[in-house]
C-alpha cells in the first residue's frame, strides 16, 4: 500500500482527495494531517499559489516523513486585477470560525456591484504540490474559467462556488455535483 498525506485540516478536501485518487490509484492510502500529531503548520506567505502549496508540502514531509501533497487554491476576479488570488480563504479578513467564506461573498459582491457581466470574468486556480522525503518536488496547475454572478446560488461546495459559474454552465459551482466539479 502506498500511503501519502494531504497537508490539509480541511476534511472537505482529503475526502475530494480520497474521492479523486482512490480510483486511480488503487492502494494508495490518503491520511490526513488530523492522523498526525499537530504541528505548526507554515503560514501562507508565498505570493503565489505554487510557493505556498510548496511550503505546505515540504512541511508535511518533514514532520511525518511521507510523500505529502499539499494544494493551494483561490479565484482570480479579473476586474479586481487578479485579486483575491493567494487571498482568496483571508480577503475579507475574516477568520473561518467567524464565517469568513460568507464574508469574502459579501465584499466580492460588493466590489463588482457596479460591473456588467462582460468585465464579470474570473477563473479558479488550483496547484497542487507533491513532495517526497528523498526532496522530489512536482507541480500540477488546473484552472477553470467561469464568471461571477450578481447573488449566491446554490448551496454545495465552499468558499466561492456560490457565486461562480463555470464556462459553459447554466449553474454555479455550489449546484454541480462533485463528479462534475472535478
Amino acid at each position: 500500500m502506498t500511503t501519502v498525506v494531504l497537508a490539509s485540516n480541511n476534511a472537505k478536501k482529503l475526502v475530494e482527495l480520497r474521492r479523486i485518487l482512490e480510483p486511480l490509484v488503487p492502494g494508495i492510502e490518503v491520511l490526513g494531517l488530523g492522523d498526525f500529531p499537530a504541528y505548526p503548520e507554515p503560514a501562507e506567505t508565498e505570493p503565489t499559489f505554487a510557493g505556498n502549496a510548496l511550503l505546505k508540502a515540504r512541511a508535511c514531509v518533514a514532520e511525518t516523513g511521507l510523500p505529502s501533497l499539499a494544494d493551494d487554491s483561490g479565484i482570480c476576479i479579473d476586474e479586481l486585477n487578479g485579486m483575491p488570488g493567494v487571498l482568496s480563504a483571508r480577503w475579507a479578513g475574516v477568520s473561518k470560525a467567524d464565517g469568513a467564506d460568507a464574508a469574502n461573498n459579501r465584499l466580492v459582491l460588493a466590489q463588482l456591484s457596479d460591473t456588467p457581466d462582460e468585465r464579470r470574468t474570473a477563473h479558479f486556480e488550483c496547484v497542487m504540490a507533491f513532495v517526497t522525503p528523498d526532496g522530489g518536488e512536482h507541480l500540477a496547475v488546473g484552472t477553470m474559467p467561469g464568471v461571477i454572478l450578481h447573488a449566491e446560488s446554490g448551496v454545495g461546495g465552499f468558499g466561492y462556488d456560490p457565486l461562480f459559474r463555470p464556462e459553459g454552465k447554466e449553474v454555479s459551482s455550489a449546484e454541480l455535483s462533485a463528479e462534475e466539479k472535478d
